[in-house]
């Protein structure tokens, strides 16, 4: 178990990298913006130059000048649009930044083989090794797990607009007890257990969670070892994108 310091220091380096890799994103994405504007600047100067020429030798029909004056109002639209998606992306990695430091702040200093945060293109994700939450072979959360849900619910539910997945991961050694006749049986009674849990005892809308079981087929690492297996058997809450919100970006302004 590491120390409080270390601890912090480890999640102070893990949130620097994260941040880094979001301004590496952020900044590409601005450079293709500053190309994007330099190409609108390029067609406005000289739709511009253009519409006046042809208007001054009176040679363009008044509808030929109109239609040319809406080329121009839509490449300032799209000028606009561009504008709004690169600051509701920078909004959206915020968030999620802020997101993933009050999950750690709430859960405190737990070895990150037990638990661990992160962010990975956009999406946040808290894996729970089942050392933690289950007994081998079991779907029965622990005490000490129940704890740690608790703390976890205790952030999401103060984000009313998250919406989550739940997913059961196993290791490839083959599983079979009682009803449950395999590793997908197993995942997907550890995944509902969990959302169970949240639903029922910490009061997260169940209507904002869902369920799901991967069994053996998602691993972090191959299962060549003990210590890999052991990784790869965890439950993963996954902060789902909201995709109404993104394709609402998509749409055009009225």
């Amino acid at each position: 178990m590491q120390t409080d310091d270390s601890t912090c220091i480890d999640a102070k380096t893990e949130l620097l990298r994260q941040k880094a890799g979001l301004e590496s994103d952020k900044d590409n994405l601005n450079k293709r913006v500053a190309d994007l504007n330099k190409q609108i600047d390029y067609l406005k100067e000289n739709n511009t130059t253009v519409l006046k020429q042809l208007q001054d030798l009176s040679v363009v029909s008044s509808a030929q000048a109109e239609n040319i004056k809406k080329s121009l109002d839509n490449i300032g639209s799209k000028d606009i649009y561009i504008q709004d998606l690169q600051a509701s992306l920078a909004r959206k990695d915020s968030l999620n930044l802020a997101l993933v430091m009050n999950l750690k702040g709430a859960i405190g200093n737990m070895d990150d083989k037990d638990i661990n945060i992160k962010v990975e293109k956009g999406v946040v994700y808290i894996d729970i090794s089942d050392k933690l939450l289950f007994k081998s072979g079991k779907y029965e959360v622990t005490a000490q797990a129940k704890q740690v849900l608790g703390k976890v619910a205790a952030v999401l539910k103060n984000q009313p607009g998250i919406e989550f997945m739940v997913e059961g991961h196993t290791d490839n050694v083959p599983f079979s007890s009682g009803v449950l006749k395999d590793n997908w049986d197993l995942s997907v009674k550890r995944a509902t257990e969990v959302v169970r849990i949240l639903q029922n005892q910490y009061g997260l809308d169940p209507a904002k969670m869902a369920a799901a079981g991967r069994s053996e087929y998602n691993p972090v690492l191959d299962n060549s070892t003990a210590e890999n297996r052991a990784i790869n058997r965890r439950t993963r809450i996954v902060i789902l994108p909201q995709l109404d919100q993104f394709f609402k970006l998509l749409e055009p302004k009225k």
